[in-house]
């Protein structure tokens, strides 16, 4: 049961950390308060492919994060993990 935590924590990590970056590697859509200044540049941007994708891997990795988390707390709690 030891290797089965340690694999089961590990893939958790990781895909935290993949949600992390995915989440960070994101152009905002409002650009923040620069919007304010009218200092955007909404045309200059030109990553239209590029955030539809990492917004497609981002849900997946959310729904991936959420699963790991489910399950990590049902093997928990049945095996007194804590």
């Amino acid at each position: 049961m030891d290797a089965l935590k340690v694999v089961m924590y590990l893939v958790h990590f990781l895909v935290s950390l993949a949600l992390i970056v995915l989440v960070i590697s994101q152009t905002s859509r409002h650009e923040g308060l620069g919007a304010v200044g009218g200092s955007s540049a909404p045309s200059m941007r030109g990553r239209a492919g590029v955030d539809e994708q990492l917004q497609t891997y981002t849900k997946y990795a959310a729904v991936a994060f959420m699963v790991m988390s489910a399950l990590l707390d049902m093997m928990a709690t049945k095996f007194n993990w804590v």
